[in-house]
């Protein structure tokens, strides 16, 4: 099995409204994502697949919804203030955790055709999760 990995970084604000800790408040991340594809056989030019070509698909999705963005539960009462002052925002289903945006941005990937085999999100230099479907 043939895997390659493509790292690319972007910034996002959230909070976790229910969090016991101090992330229940506002506040933001700088975040690197790898995303790693995989593939039994190489292509016609001995890879798995451009890198750029990863690049190309998930930075498109990072830029839309993710990059510069505040994520939210969807039941966050913040949100109205948001919409009323005009800032971008994401309300999500699930509350905006690095496990539920690594697993965001792999169905994203699958999705466009990719073999993904997992995605990594570093929330912290030290902290990260991960998701892969086994």
């Amino acid at each position: 099995m043939h895997i390659i990995t493509k790292e690319l970084y972007f910034c996002y604000g959230h909070r976790l409204m229910n969090h016991s800790g101090k992330c229940r408040h506002l506040h933001g991340h700088s975040v690197k994502a790898a995303i790693s594809v995989r593939q039994e056989q190489l292509n016609e030019h001995s890879m798995v697949c451009d890198f750029a070509d990863i690049r190309d698909c998930v930075e498109a999705y990072i830029d839309q919804y993710l990059d510069h963005n505040f994520l939210l539960h969807k039941d966050d009462p913040i949100i109205p203030s948001l919409k009323a002052h005009n800032e971008r925002y994401l309300a999500l289903d699930e509350h905006p955790t690095a496990e539920v945006l690594s697993k965001m941005l792999y169905q994203h990937i699958k999705a466009s055709g990719f073999n993904v085999a997992e995605v990594v999100l570093w929330e912290t230099a030290s902290a990260y999760a991960c998701y892969r479907e086994d």
